[in-house]
């Protein structure tokens, strides 16, 4: 991806190095110790489907000491903030073609803990977006996680987990999050979940949406959609839950498998179409 010397986002909050009270309650409708713990390697998602204990957002956080990030996070934090520039030209384009307001979500880069409107996250939470506050919450260390842990390294792999998670923001904004999270105390666990699998599939479609335009503005290389092709399939329920706990219980995904993730992307990258990835109607995912 062609990124550096280009153009960052302004709507980005810094708190690395800063400190946070409250507490981080994992549990309700998405199931089980191990879901939980996948979650937290997931590589996206929001977490107000999962936090159980939603602190307030205004709880304290301060400075811990002098934050000094090495020259490698420094990069990581400017790359980031381009992509995060590049999503907001490509989805306010979208949406005003299709008659609708975009509002800019706020990137958070974080070391250590966090807290947010849906409470409070650690590191290895991983990515997310909290409906909450409209924003993305990150510790750049994940892209490092991405990479060793997940085995999907480059600079486009990364770039989809930003552009999943903004993904989440234009659920947020048409208001398809908050038709999802009504049904959480209205049907069973496992009907539940199968409508989380729909919603973060959806996310990777829009992120593959954005990935179409930005392959327009000439700023991708070759081998970038492959890249993001491995880390969607890298975070699939299914191959999460066999490296973590040696089974799969599909009853359990909530995020889908690694097929269904890369092809959704997939169909929004050859589409286009912000209004072409209605996982909830699909006959098959």
């Amino acid at each position: 991806m062609l990124w550096k010397n280009r153009e960052q986002s302004s709507n980005v909050e810094d708190r690395r190095g800063m400190s946070s009270g409250g507490k981080l309650g994992v549990g309700g409708g998405i199931g089980g110790i191990i879901i939980a713990l996948i979650y937290m390697f997931i590589g996206g998602g929001d977490m107000g489907q999962v936090i159980d204990s939603v602190q307030s957002a205004s709880q304290n956080q301060t400075a811990t000491e002098q934050y000094k990030p090495s020259a490698q996070e420094e990069e990581l934090a400017t790359f980031s903030k381009v992509v995060m520039k590049d999503l907001e030209t490509v989805w306010s384009k979208l949406f005003t073609q299709d008659g609708k307001q975009y509002e800019y979500p706020k990137l958070v880069l974080f070391s250590g803990t966090v807290t947010s409107a849906c409470g409070r996250a650690g590191s290895s939470t991983g990515p997310f977006y909290c409906t909450g506050d409209n924003k993305v919450y990150i510790d750049l260390s994940f892209f490092q996680e991405l990479k060793a842990k997940f085995n999907a390294p480059g600079d486009f792999a990364m770039a989809y987990v930003l552009a999943h998670e903004v993904g989440h923001h234009v659920q947020n904004i048409l208001g398809i999050s908050q038709q999802v999270m009504r049904l959480r105390d209205q049907v069973s666990e496992k009907e539940y979940n199968q409508y989380m699998v729909r919603l973060e599939l959806q996310a990777d479609y829009f992120a593959g949406v954005w990935a179409h335009y930005a392959e327009k503005m000439n700023i991708l290389e070759p081998g970038d959609i492959e890249e993001a092709m491995g880390a969607a399939s890298a975070v699939g329920d299914d191959r999460l839950q066999k490296q973590y706990q040696g089974y799969v219980v599909p009853d359990s995904f909530t995020h889908g498998t690694s097929e269904q993730r890369s092809r959704w992307f997939m169909k929004g990258f050859k589409s286009g179409d912000m209004n072409g990835g209605d996982t909830f109607n699909a006959r098959s995912i």
